[in-house]
Parts: structure tokens; sequence; C-alpha cells
């Protein structure tokens, strides 16, 4: 479970840079729901962490993965408007 939260983690900033350095938004906008998809990875191995009480649910980890899920959002929907 670690290693796959590693794994999440390292993943978003990746997949935003390999999306800025592609050529147009139709291709960043991918990248960045690559990178919303990872977040929701982080979150739902979080939640089966709670319950099989290796972490407690009152850990901050929650809330900055909902920080960064609500900012990757805020500039999908930036660049969806842009087009």
């Amino acid at each position: 479970m670690t290693n796959q939260l590693r794994r999440a983690s390292v993943s978003i900033p990746s997949n935003i840079a390999e999306g800025a350095a592609r050529k147009g938004d139709k291709e960043l906008l991918y990248f960045i729901n690559v990178a919303i998809g990872s977040v929701s990875e982080i979150e739902t191995q979080l939640l089966i962490a709670v319950r099989l009480k290796y972490i407690k649910g009152d850990n901050t980890i929650f809330e900055s993965a909902a920080e960064v899920r609500k900012l990757l959002l805020g500039f999908r929907n930036y660049l969806n408007k842009k087009e």
C-alpha cells in the first residue's frame, strides 16, 4: 500500500509536467485528468488504510489531498473555458 501511495503521489506532478511540455492545451488537459485520477487513487488508498486501522481518519493528509484535487479541478476548468 505504501508503494502504491508513493507512485500515485509522484504521478501527480509528473503528469502536470509532462502535459505542460506538450504542444497544446488539449494534451495538457489529458494529463491534468490523469493527475486527478491519481488524486482519486490516493484518496481511495487512504480510506482503505483508515478502514484497516493503519492510520486515523482525522489525519491532515485527507485535507491535503482534497486541496490538490480542488486546485487540479480549477486548472482543468480554466483550460476548458479557454478553448
